[in-house]
């Protein structure tokens, strides 16, 4: 394929959604943080984020997916290297290790973990594409996810555990495995959330049992940061009350507003229009990362994109879940919508990957 052909089939549409969210979330930021000196210079930061994302999706899509996919040994293990390292040299957060920090930068390997086991799992998946859908082919998949999925679990984060066996049970059913043997897997990993329960960080226990067991007059914590959060998107209320305007935003009653109740702060100042706005947007960049996969020219092309997909679709479930409260507080970001200069580096690398098996589509037409 030539160049002038190559970039004729890039995906400008699926650009534009994401420079859209970027730049949404960019000014909800903004608006978050207003009047608090320490936190301004994030904004700033995220601006940088987006620009580095925006080049790296060229960067990433002009070179062909399959050489990422021939690096995968070292790409695997220099991730993993990363996580090892965690935790003896990592910064510490809500008793986790997962940041680096590099001067004024803090990165996280975990997120670029995420876009490995996406490239690894693509690889695998051609590379067995041939052999019956039977446990071996289906353990194979898991070691090669284990690998990256034991040292996140030792940080110890437990939400992003959780993701990247979504991404391994979605993948694994995409490929042919049964949807019985996904709810066996379903209920065996039901079964062993709860015998590990014992054993979570206090904190991880705590944000399960106040989902379970709201305390209405608590005054900090995971059950009054969703009480603000559902004061603010019902104060919203169809149009909101206007950016910048936001009572529990700009009066600090809404906590972590810039990363994990990013989507409250949204709907409070734009109103349900807002929140619209935002899952329609998210909801066209996973359906056109789902069109490339459809007209990927082969497995590892199609499972690239899906697993892109699944990450954005499953995060952003989860995020406006959490602030709708109808599942647990997990600190997972709202894809390029909340704060995160590693979180947001990395979706940019996946949508680059997508790109990447656009413009080598079997087909002419996208």
């Amino acid at each position: 394929m030539t160049r002038g052909l190559s970039w004729r089939h890039f995906d400008f549409l699926l650009l534009g959604a994401v420079v859209l969210a970027s730049s949404l979330g960019t000014a909800m930021i903004r608006s978050a943080i207003a009047g608090n000196e320490i936190l301004q210079p994030l904004i700033t930061r995220q601006i940088y984020f987006a620009l580095l994302g925006g080049v790296l999706i060229f960067i990433v899509a002009s070179i062909d997916y399959r050489y990422w996919l021939a690096l995968y040994r070292p790409i695997y293990f220099g991730i993993m290297i990363f996580l090892v390292s965690l935790s003896s040299l990592g910064q510490s957060a809500f008793g986790a290790q997962r940041w680096f920090q590099v001067g004024v930068l803090f990165l996280q390997p975990t997120e670029f973990a995420k876009i490995v086991a996406i490239i690894v799992l693509a690889r695998y998946f051609e590379k067995v594409q041939n052999q019956p859908k039977d446990l071996r082919w289906a353990f194979g998949a898991f070691l090669w996810a284990f690998g990256l999925i034991f040292w996140i679990l030792l940080q110890p984060n437990l939400s992003n555990v959780v993701v990247l066996t979504v991404i391994l049970v979605a993948m694994l059913w995409i490929n042919g495995l049964e949807l019985k043997q996904v709810l066996y897997l379903g209920l065996a990993g039901i079964v062993l959330v709860a015998l590990a329960f014992p054993f979570l960080e206090p904190y991880q226990q705590a944000r399960v049992l106040t989902f379970i067991f709201p305390d209405p007059n608590a005054t900090y914590g995971a059950t009054y940061n969703v009480q603000q959060a559902l004061i603010a998107i019902g104060s919203g209320g169809f149009f909101g009350k206007g950016f910048g305007h936001g009572t529990q935003t700009q009066l600090r009653f809404l906590k972590v507003r810039h990363t994990d109740f990013i989507f409250s702060a949204v709907s409070e100042e734009f109103g349900m229009i807002g929140g619209i706005v935002i899952i329609l947007t998210l909801a066209f960049i996973v359906w056109r990362c789902i069109r490339a996969a459809q007209k990927a020219r082969d497995v590892a092309g199609s499972m690239l994109a899906f697993g892109v997909a699944i990450l954005i679709f499953f995060q952003g479930a989860v995020n406006i879940g959490v602030n709708l409260n109808v599942v647990p507080v997990s600190g997972l970001p709202l894809p390029f919508i909340s704060y995160g200069g590693s979180g947001l580096t990395a979706l940019m690398l996946g949508i680059g990957l997508v790109e990447s098996v656009v413009m080598r589509q079997s087909q002419t037409e996208f």
